[in-house]
């Protein structure tokens, strides 16, 4: 099956709030020969307000934000779609994509309203990691791959420290090119050198092969890292399945406590257990290429814990009910941002049908199908696309609350105690405030960026 290595680079850290700014992919059949390659770009949306941060780091300039020659980001998301269709069937994999590049292509995807936000999952395509292929190698065979270390002597697994330090000396870290060649690099070197480790974890991009894993109550080994921490490897069994949710599960570290101990516990100690660190339950989630390895190491002891495990339904259908507790989805709730209702449930099939219309009318007619849109998640976000695309079709009040959205957005006078969970004026000043104090970077960049930022006074 061919592989697309893919990456963005963003205006900020949050998929719902922040936008792309830069899309490369590089497809290439099973031996990593590249077949074909893309990279994009497109300028700001009117609503969104880019990190300081952000900007230094990819070195993007606050005229290519605006420069008008590039693409709209609803032009880009068109061609991304576009894009996920041609090259299906395929592995669509990163660096810490499961996480984060793709949390962005779906929310492109939501809102702009593309018909299936989950592309990188049907029509024959799977999804997977190479950050997570790392950790693994971190914790079984840390040899095949040279690290540098941090001051506590921790490996960085960081891509511009691991690429360079693995012999890939062209590296344009912060780049979504450069990100992919080295992501590229990374996976052929640790193919080579893990060859039975890479097929084990790839093979973990199909759920079905996670459940059968997991549905043996047998003892594997499940790799995990906290913060910085260098992953470990813990040996354990499958100890149940959310409430709520079939495609998390719990994982019973079986050298760390003994099951009959905990056969009586209450749901709430169980959540209290879950949420400590360290902890002997782990949460897995089986659709994102969870690091479960099979094992030779455990004794007769996790042998005996794991069929005590297997024996007891009862406790294995409340740890679910804990696990659905302790991972309560408030996603449900309409008072959320639009963006953070992605999960709030699956679109109808008129509304799929009317999305595929909208995906390839002119504007005219996208704003005639808004009305017959029954999920009011996509009428809203397709209200704030004409207003971005198409204003001239607003009303004249449709444009004065347009106009106040902005204001609204970006300046945030708001009396709420919570601060926005997206960049604001205020937001962006303090921290070029916290830039020129910290950090040695350019004046000369820092002021072409304040000055962007002062720009939005009579915007």
């Amino acid at each position: 099956m061919e592989f697309v290595f893919y990456d963005f680079e963003t205006t900020g850290v949050s998929p719902e709030f922040d936008q792309p700014l830069q899309f490369a992919g590089i497809r290439t059949n099973e031996d990593f020969e590249e077949i074909e390659r893309v990279n994009f770009r497109c300028r700001l949306a009117p609503h969104i307000l880019p990190s300081p941060y952000a900007l230094v780091v990819t070195g993007i300039k606050p005229e290519q934000l605006i420069d008008t020659r590039l693409p709209s980001l609803f032009e880009f998301s068109q061609r991304l779609f576009d894009l996920t269709e041609r090259w299906a069937p395929a592995i669509w994999l990163g660096y810490n994509s499961i996480n984060f590049d793709e949390e962005v292509l779906r929310q492109v995807f939501y809102q702009n309203l593309l018909p299936n936000i989950f592309a990188t999952q049907f029509n024959g395509n799977l999804r997977f990691d190479v950050m997570k292929l790392v950790y693994a190698v971190a914790a079984t065979n840390p040899g095949s791959l040279t690290w540098e270390v941090d001051d506590a002597g921790n490996p960085i697994l960081k891509l511009d420290s691991l690429a360079p330090a693995n012999g890939f000396s062209r590296h344009n870290a912060h780049d979504a090119m450069g990100d992919v060649e080295a992501t590229i690099h990374i996976a052929k070197k640790i193919k080579e050198h893990n060859n039975s480790l890479w097929h084990q974890l790839l093979e973990n991009s199909r759920k079905d092969v996670v459940f059968g894993k997991l549905n043996t109550y047998q003892p594997h080994d499940l790799v995990v890292r906290f913060g910085k921490e260098s992953p470990m490897t813990i040996t354990g069994c499958l100890c149940g399945y959310s409430s709520d949710n079939p495609n998390r599960a719990i994982f019973f570290d079986l050298g760390a406590a003994d099951p009959s101990d905990w056969l009586d516990a209450s749901i709430s100690d169980l959540v209290s257990v879950m949420a400590k660190r360290p902890t002997f339950l782990y949460s897995i989630s089986v659709n994102k290429v969870p690091v479960l390895l099979g094992t030779s190491k455990f004794g007769a002891e996790h042998q005996k814990r794991a069929a005590i495990i297997a024996a007891s339904f009862e406790f294995r259908k409340r740890v679910g009910k804990a696990l659905a507790a302790r991972f309560a989805d408030v996603s449900m709730s309409i008072s959320l941002p639009v963006e953070k209702q992605i999960y709030s449930g699956f679109y109808s099939k008129n509304d799929s049908e009317l999305l595929e219309q909208f995906r390839r009318s002119n504007w005219t007619k996208r704003f005639e199908l808004l009305s017959d849109l029954s999920d009011q998640r996509l009428r809203q976000l397709g209200r704030r696309l004409i207003a971005f695309n198409c204003p001239d079709l607003l009303s004249p009040n449709d444009k004065k609350r347009y106009r106040n959205f902005l204001t609204k957005k970006l300046i945030a006078t708001t009396t709420s105690i919570e601060e926005p969970e997206w960049i604001t004026i205020k937001k962006a000043r303090e921290e070029i405030i916290y830039l020129r104090e910290k950090t040695n970077i350019d004046p000369a960049i820092m002021t072409a960026i304040e000055d962007f930022y002062d720009s939005w006074k009579t915007n």
